[in-house]
């Protein structure tokens, strides 16, 4: 634990008792000052998350309201948020506020003319309080329109100690001891993964951990960039790895099918819920407030997490992720959007959801005490610490036609490989034929 952040314990349930400043004094003025003066003004939020996520997001938007007077309204997109805002502002009805998890999708609505700068109150937040990656990503030519809010690591294999205990296993350190470990937990009477294959994101992340790891950063930041082909043998090689999980019914709950009918809150329900149906479930660190909040895990104790491993002799990756948001120029109410966005910037806002679970904050200003429990903390300080050492989610960083849309690119064909992996070297054909589509248009 980092000493530096730690001696601050109780300095962010101060401020937001005051509703005054900060940790560490910084004032907290969103809007130009606009506290109270909002009044009877309403913004759209729009965003993809729902069930817990939405509830914990809810939260942070009454802290706003609370703050400035200004009532929200949420609006669900779905996973194809790209098409929803489009069609939405097509309709003359845009929301004021999205929430975009895609870097891809960012710069897609950057490059269409579809949103407003961010204000100098805002980007001078981002400038002191973020590191520099989280600027880049929500950035385009120079200019920053994307606030990271919610950030995620998704490097995180998330597991019942139970079975694991029961399957006499610890926490495996390479890739190649997680399947022996899952052997072992199946052999014990429960299968070893659930996976979410109904969500094809699910798959993505599955393929980025691998790849990054086994091909290492340099490889993946070109293959992100698509400077080098998804034909590639380094592709192919990770494909065939991870082929390897999705082919083992020992390994898998309910074998491929049962996977492909399975969504991402199903995955944690196998794992976390009231009849365990899998020993382990890779994801994210936000697994812990979905296992919290709808069945009532202990983090750290009824639900634990070792990093994702180390393969073929390489070096463990940290995949990261997140949600950024932007201020539509469409939208009826720029000002209070604004405020807003600059109220998210603040570690008072990342305190709410951070109280609340199942959240990561890339803002640096936060006091780790602002998290409910030791694991988190963990997790929120790797995120921190790391810095611009950790890659961006590959597919968040994509065309949204290749890396971010359901039924369609990357998604749809890891989907189409979890139900045959027999043919790596045809999936990768047909990967690199899609992305090379999406990437020209």
């Amino acid at each position: 634990m980092n000493p530096r952040r730690t001696m601050l314990a109780g300095c962010t349930a101060l401020a937001l008792a005051l509703g005054a400043t900060a940790c560490g004094g910084d004032p907290v003025t969103p809007a130009d000052g606009a506290g109270g003066s909002l009044d009877g003004q309403t913004i759209t939020v729009a965003a993809v998350w729902s069930g817990a996520e939405q509830k914990n997001f809810q939260k942070v938007l009454d802290a706003f309201t609370e703050k400035t007077g200004a009532r929200t309204q949420f609006v669900s997109t779905g996973d194809n948020v790209s098409t929803v805002v489009g069609s939405k502002i097509e309709g003359g009805n845009a929301p004021d506020v999205v929430m975009v998890p895609q870097v891809g999708v960012l710069q897609q609505f950057a490059k269409s003319g579809w949103l407003t700068p961010l204000s100098k109150t805002a980007e001078k937040s981002v400038d002191a309080d973020f590191a520099p990656v989280w600027k880049n990503y929500g950035s385009l030519d120079g200019t920053l329109y994307g606030l990271y809010f919610k950030a995620a690591h998704k490097s995180t294999v998330w597991y019942s100690p139970d079975a694991l205990d029961q399957a006499g296993v610890k926490p495996p350190t390479t890739y190649a001891d997680m399947l022996k470990a899952g052997r072992a937990v199946s052999d014990s009477g429960l299968p070893a993964f659930a996976v979410a294959g109904e969500d094809g994101w699910t798959l993505t992340d599955w393929f980025e951990n691998i790849y990054l790891s086994q091909a290492g950063p340099e490889k993946y930041d070109r293959l992100a960039a698509h400077t080098l082909k998804w034909t590639d043998p380094s592709v192919v090689n990770a494909l065939t790895t991870l082929g390897e999980l999705f082919s083992d019914k020992e390994l898998v709950a309910g074998g491929q099918k049962g996977a492909l009918a399975t969504d991402f809150p199903g995955s944690v329900e196998k794992v976390f819920g009231p009849d365990p149906e899998a020993g382990m479930v890779y994801e994210g660190d936000f697994v812990a407030g979905v296992a919290k909040d709808q069945f009532g895990k202990k983090i750290g104790e009824d639900a634990d997490f070792f990093p994702f491993p180390a393969v073929d002799g390489g070096k463990a990756p940290v995949v990261s992720g997140g949600d950024a948001a932007v201020v539509l120029k469409d939208g009826k109410n720029q000002k209070a959007a604004m405020a807003f966005l600059e109220y998210l910037a603040t570690p008072e806002a990342a305190a709410v959801w951070a109280e609340a679970g199942g959240f990561l904050s890339p803002n640096k200003k936060l006091d780790l005490a602002a998290y409910g429990d030791d694991t988190t903390r963990e997790t929120a300080e790797s995120l921190i610490d790391a810095g611009d050492s950790v890659r961006f989610d590959m597919s968040d960083q994509a065309p949204a036609a290749f890396g971010g849309t359901k039924g369609a690119g990357e998604w749809k064909l890891l989907q189409d490989f979890l139900r045959d992996p027999s043919d790596p070297k045809a999936t990768a054909a047909r990967l690199e034929d899609a992305a090379a589509k999406a990437y020209k248009g």
